[in-house]
C-alpha cells in the first residue's frame, strides 16, 4: 500500500506532469497536442511522463482514431489523497 502512494505522489511531484495535468484539465488531449505547449521538450520525454501518470491511475488514454486522447481520472486523484491522508486522521473533503 505504500509503494502506491509513493509512486503516486512521485508522480504528481514533477512540475512538467503537473502542467500536463493542467492542460488536461481543460480538455483531453493528444501527445502532439501536449508536445506543441512545451518548447525543448522531446515528444519522447512527454510520452515517458505520459506513462508515468498512467502507471499511477492518474490519466487514462482513449482511441480515437489512429489518435491516442490522455484524460485525467479525476476520482483516482482524490481517492488517494483522501485514502492517503485519511491514515493520519487528516480529512480530505471530495468534489
Amino acid at each position: 500500500m505504500i509503494d502506491r502512494y509513493v509512486q503516486f505522489f512521485k508522480a504528481l511531484a514533477d512540475e512538467k506532469r503537473q502542467e500536463i495535468l493542467q492542460m488536461l484539465e481543460e480538455h483531453d488531449m493528444n501527445v502532439t497536442e501536449i508536445c506543441e505547449e512545451f518548447e525543448n521538450v522531446t515528444q519522447p520525454t512527454i510520452s515517458h511522463h505520459l506513462q508515468i501518470l498512467r502507471n499511477c491511475g492518474v490519466i487514462d488514454s482513449r482511441k480515437q482514431g489512429k489518435l491516442i486522447y490522455y484524460y485525467i481520472r479525476r476520482g483516482c486523484i482524490s481517492d488517494n489523497c483522501r485514502e492517503f491522508f485519511g491514515r493520519f486522521k487528516i480529512e480530505v473533503k471530495g468534489e
